[in-house]
């Protein structure tokens, strides 16, 4: 696809990458007209101190913003932090347990398994449910949760990015707080934020550039951390300094509130929603009327962000990826650990791009099937 601004003709393609992922062309064309001087500042959001009149201004409005966006409620703190959501594997356990021993969390594949590895260092693990038993294709009903009353917290991944599975309601965890992994699938639809103690996700799908993390925390679960937490990592340090007891990502921080401008003018998190069913709708559609290609999840729990399939001959795979990429239609190769293909079509991926695609899927099918 084409794309210009100021006079420069750029060629942009369809990039399906699960993350770092695509980014709104008009955010990215903002940033550029303000890389030199942001608005008559003489230089670049990349050279202010985060300390400045100027840095601590995009910092409030995008805080203001994301708040507007998620409509969170005032007894929440919202956290600009770095490491990534593997980072957060290791701080919620050292925020949340107190006094504690164990804290549940619930299976449903890799990045689930992940965090479940890193709190297993810090406290005894209950297994609330799993999906291991259908190979990761499904979210565990609720029926089949078995919450421990004594726990610190529940955690959930509310989205697979690997594997594709998606959580369309919110578990009820009864008085034991909800923590969820919203990595993947933040911002997509709206939220009750007030049913979690906390979220969290890393900016690189739908926010922003890797290196920054968000992290929303209801205030009554500050002040639990360990005595030997490092101050960086303690939620209440970084709740009292504004996200700002070190120098942030402040670069990540300034897209990600263009980012959030841009949703907002986008009709918001209803508006996205809507964008992301009609988009994801038109992949499984297709993958659902052909025999070439399969989707393995479970139809109910189906990813909106995240669309795993496989073609019906995996001999064809590389070739399958070659005239994808001469297409322009890149990063459709599915994580390693599961194989097949996978097409990320985050907020900022175009229904065009989706068009396209499963246009080229139904040539390759004729002419390979």
């Amino acid at each position: 696809m084409d794309q210009a601004g100021k006079g420069v003709s750029v060629q942009r393609i369809y990039n399906f990458s699960a993350g770092p992922a695509v980014l709104p062309v008009e955010v990215l064309e903002k940033a550029r007209a303000e890389m030199l001087d942001w608005h008559g500042s003489g230089m670049s959001v990349m050279e202010m101190s985060h300390r400045g009149k100027e840095f601590v201004g995009i910092a409030r409005k995008a805080e203001a913003d994301l708040r507007e966006l998620m409509a969170i409620p005032a007894d929440y703190k919202v956290l600009f932090l770095q490491g990534g959501a593997t980072a957060q594997f290791a701080m919620i356990p050292l925020n949340l347990l107190g006094d504690r021993k164990s804290a549940d969390y619930v299976n449903t594949g890799e990045w689930a398994k992940k965090a479940i590895k890193e709190a297993k260092r810090y406290c005894r693990v209950n297994i609330a449910a799993s999906a291991e038993d259908a190979n990761f294709t499904y979210a565990p009903p609720q029926e089949k949760w078995q919450v421990n009353p004594d726990s610190a917290y529940v955690h959930y991944t509310a989205n697979e990015t690997i594997g594709g599975v998606e959580f369309h309601w919110v578990p009820d965890t009864g008085k034991v707080p909800l923590v969820c992994d919203m990595s993947s699938n933040i911002l997509s639809k709206p939220v009750d934020v007030s049913k979690y103690g906390l979220i969290y996700a890393g900016a690189q799908k739908n926010i922003g550039p890797a290196g920054l993390t968000i992290v929303i925390v209801r205030e009554d679960q500050l002040g639990k951390a360990a005595p030997t937490i490092p101050s960086v990592f303690d939620y209440k340090i970084q709740a009292e300094s504004e996200s700002m007891l070190n120098t942030p990502a402040t670069y990540g921080i300034y897209i990600a509130g263009l980012v959030f401008e841009w949703l907002k003018a986008k009709g918001g998190l209803a508006g996205m929603e809507k964008l992301n069913i009609e988009k994801s709708k038109l992949v499984y559609d297709f993958l659902d009327g052909t025999e070439f290609y399969r989707c393995p999840v479970a139809r109910q729990d189906r990813s909106r962000m995240n669309i795993p399939f496989t073609l019906r001959d995996s001999a064809l795979d590389e070739e399958f990826l070659k005239q994808a990429k001469g297409r322009g239609l890149i990063q459709l190769k599915g994580h390693r650990s599961v194989g097949g293909m996978r097409a990320s079509v985050y907020n900022a991926m175009p229904v065009s791009g989706v068009r396209a695609l499963v246009e080229f899927m139904g040539e390759f099918a004729k002419k390979h099937g």
